[in-house]
């Protein structure tokens, strides 16, 4: 009987010894988390990502768009002006390339 009991309990070792590490993994990641956000800067991260309403036109079968769409590099959207100048300003943009449209 206690042998019995014996091999139970040490079946379990591994077990406990593996909850009790986890446990303990996590209250340090819980720590180190609270640590992380105590030296968070607290103010808000300005985003005004809305372009200027000049820069903004409304294109018939596509929607609103900004920058100047002969441009190759447009990105098409009311959102971004294209992939390389992405806030822009269109105008003077030395990455400008004007674009082939087919006929």
């Amino acid at each position: 009987m206690f042998r019995t009991l014996l091999v139970i309990a040490i079946g379990f070792l591994p077990s406990l010894f593996s909850l009790w590490l986890m446990r303990k993994t996590q209250a340090r990641m819980r720590s180190h988390l609270r640590r992380v956000a105590r030296n968070f800067p607290r103010e808000p991260i300005p985003v005004d990502s809305r372009p200027e309403p000049s820069d903004r036109y409304y294109l018939e079968g596509v929607g609103y768009l900004i920058g100047d769409i002969s441009c190759r590099y447009n990105a098409r959207s009311g959102y971004l002006r294209c992939a390389v100048n992405p806030s822009g300003p269109c105008e003077g943009c030395r990455y400008y390339e004007a674009k082939e449209f087919r006929t």
